[in-house]
């Protein structure tokens, strides 16, 4: 092939070629197949061959050198990589948050969470695009050059995608090896009689630093980006969201599952919730970092000596321990879901002897692939419940049978059903009798209706003699009822009437959280209750109405919103009321001043106002003053040079008011104000 025609197809399959790595790592959305991409790469790799004088270093063929470098070469950082200071509880969490309020007053404060991924920092830097250098963390100051083993991941680009890259650009971020890669791996290294890799952690930690980048890439290691490090140029971010945006464009992955929350209040409610879900990931994490979205405010926050004052890790202990699965069952629960269960072979985990864990749901089982006979890695992280890590696959006997997922409810006999888009499989019946004995037991626990002396055994034996078949049944219980049943006498009896009828001014926020609706916890449930005050203005709302509330996005406003209006839950509050149960809460005062409620962008260069000043000033007014547009966004006050926050404001509709208009705005309503009586 003449080598101008070699160049142009060489070009196309490097362009090809990245696009279907951003597609697959970045996006999470392969458009080929492996084996049609392995063609693709093939293919370079031997027109490369034929014309060697067209390789480059940023092909997509060069990731792996042929030979190991002699040793670690020093790098200095420079901008030093700081840790972040830990809490090791709520408590302390929030105290945290408390002082940084005392630090910024006045101001709002946007709070990032992130997952703080268990693996190995790294700083990886770009020269005009092109990937130059990746060091370790070391002692912050100075780490290795490990640039070697970095081009070997495959969701590293060698060269940064897009228009508008800076000359310098260092992403900060974390080397990682997911749970089944370190499964498939060590399967590997048991056939090859090779010293098995003990956990993701020190694999990922130790493959960064080995010589031979060869060996690097059998450790099929990955990089979540999450920080900024040295910058020659203009960063378009000003925000923490916005810069995890820009690195996503650029072609890098950023860490997963980050949310943005318009309070710290807000953020470490989301903490908890995230803390009972992270069973769901395929790679080890050992706490949850907080990080003051707006860079300005970080700014001013400044640092110590050792951390930066703007961001927290909320961190746990964590235990493991391999053990055998013995038996896989089944369980209802009070929203219909079923949940495998595994029986395990008794093991020591955090001082406590653990013999079941939640397998959470049928997809955790067949992306585990957990199978009966299986050596399993079990977690105990804080005061979550132990959950299994991944199968030793190397340890598998023979080829045990996928376990079989009922298709039928074993409590009832119902047809099960698939949520629509989700990954739990359901009991529909909403009178199952396990459901019943779930919905129950939660109505009665203290975060709910706090019923004290309802205790499991006394619930199994309401639902079985039939004498509690909802909620409403346990406000018309009479003492012969409760006397006859077992190990209930008089007193106990009477106090369980009396705690029952207590139960009633619980007010509307405790009672959403007990009615077991989908998506509503104690957070979301007090939140409701507070904006709208009675079950009657909440039976009102429409769906949008709903997802216009402060932390209530669109799936909890349809769920909300079709318990309501369903059947059941109408009958379920209308039995309640009847029963005396209050469902009324007192309102949230809402902020005073000319932009009360009223969520405002600022966008470009104003000639008035500095971008702190105006923000001040909206707070002041009871506005409150966002760094992000979104459809919840009132308006948005564009200066010069405003960019793609103007650009997504027209998008989405929303309005935009030029200086002068904002000025006339409040100088108008504070005119108003003046003259009123």
């Amino acid at each position: 092939m003449p080598e101008s025609a070699a160049r142009r197809e060489i070009e196309t399959l490097r362009e090809e070629i990245r696009h279907h790595d951003r597609q697959y790592y970045v996006e999470a959305s392969p458009e080929i197949t492996d084996r049609d991409y392995d063609k693709l790469m093939q293919r370079l790799k031997v027109l490369e061959a034929d014309h060697p004088d067209l390789i480059a270093p940023d092909s997509p063929s060069q990731r792996v050198g042929e030979q190991p470098v002699e040793h670690l070469t020093s790098v200095e950082h420079a901008v030093p990589m700081m840790s972040i200071d830990n809490t090791f509880s709520i408590d302390e969490l929030r105290q945290y948050g408390q002082r940084i309020a005392k630090l910024l007053p006045v101001e709002p404060i946007e709070w990032v969470v992130e997952l703080k991924v268990d693996g190995a920092a790294v700083a990886v830097t770009y020269v005009d695009g092109l990937l130059a250098r990746a060091a370790t963390r070391g002692n912050g100051r100075v780490g290795d050059d490990i640039t070697h083993n970095l081009r070997t991941f495959p969701d590293v680009p060698l060269r940064l995608s897009g228009k508008g890259v800076v000359a310098v650009f260092e992403v900060r971020g974390e080397v990682y090896m997911r749970n089944s890669d370190l499964a498939a791996v060590n399967a590997q290294r048991a056939k090859s009689g090779l010293d098995l890799l003990a956990n993701p952690r020190n694999a990922a930690a130790g493959a960064v630093r080995l010589l031979d980048p060869r060996e690097c890439a059998a450790r099929r290691l990955r990089l979540f980006c999450h920080g900024v490090g040295q910058i020659d140029g203009s960063l378009s971010a000003t925000t923490h969201m916005e810069f995890l945006a820009e690195v996503r464009r650029l072609g890098l992955v950023p860490t997963p599952h980050v949310e943005c929350f318009p309070n710290f209040d807000a953020a470490v409610a989301h903490c908890e919730q995230l803390v009972e879900r992270l069973h769901e990931l395929d790679f080890e994490v050992d706490g949850l970092v907080l990080k003051v979205n707006r860079f300005d405010q970080r700014e001013r926050l400044g640092t110590t000596s050792k951390s930066p004052r703007w961001a927290i890790a909320y961190k746990w202990e964590k235990y493991e321990a391999t053990t055998r699965l013995l038996d896989i069952r089944v369980q209802v629960g009070k929203t219909g879901a079923i949940t495998p269960v595994a029986d395990l072979e008794p093991v020591e985990l955090a001082g406590t002897t653990v013999s079941r864990a939640s397998l959470h749901n049928a997809d955790e089982l067949e992306r585990k692939d957990i199978r009966i006979g299986d050596t399993v890695v079990v977690e105990k992280a804080g005061k979550i419940i132990p959950h299994i890590v991944r199968v030793e696959v190397h340890l598998r006997q023979g080829d045990p049978p996928k376990f079989p997922f009922p298709k039928k409810c074993p409590e009832c006999g119902s047809d099960t059903i698939k949520d629509e888009g989700g990954v739990y499989i359901r009991c529909a019946n909403h009178a199952c009798p396990a459901q019943i004995r779930e919905r129950i037991r939660y109505y009665a626990t203290r975060n709910a209706m706090d019923i004290e002396g309802l205790g499991d055994k006394l619930v199994d034996q309401l639902v079985a003699d039939g004498l509690v078949k909802d909620y409403a049944d346990l406000y018309v219980l009479t003492l012969d009822q409760l006397v006859d049943l077992e190990r209930m006498g008089q007193k106990s009896s009477e106090n369980l009437l009396a705690q029952i009828e207590v139960s009633k001014q619980r007010g509307l926020a405790r009672l959403l959280n007990a009615l077991s609706i989908r998506h509503v916890g104690g957070r979301v449930a007090t939140v409701l209750a507070e904006h709208f005050g009675s079950i009657d203005a909440l039976r009102a709302a429409s769906i949008e109405e709903l997802t216009a509330v402060d932390e209530v996005g669109p799936i909890i406003a349809s769920s909300v919103h079709e318990f309501i209006h369903s059947d059941h839950g109408e009958k379920t509050v209308d039995r309640l009321a009847s029963c005396g149960v209050s469902m009324t809460s007192p309102i949230r005062r809402k902020e005073k001043g000319l932009l009360a409620g009223k969520t405002i962008v600022v966008t470009g260069t104003l000639a008035s106002y500095k971008r702190d000043e105006i923000k001040e000033l909206i707070a002041s007014l009871g506005g409150r003053a966002s760094s992000s547009v979104s459809k919840k966004t009132d308006f948005v006050v564009a200066g010069e040079e405003a960019g793609s926050k103007l650009d997504k404001a027209r998008t989405l509709g929303v309005q935009v008011l030029t200086e002068a208009e904002f000025d006339a705005l409040i100088g108008g309503a504070v005119a108003e104000s003046d003259d009123a009586p």
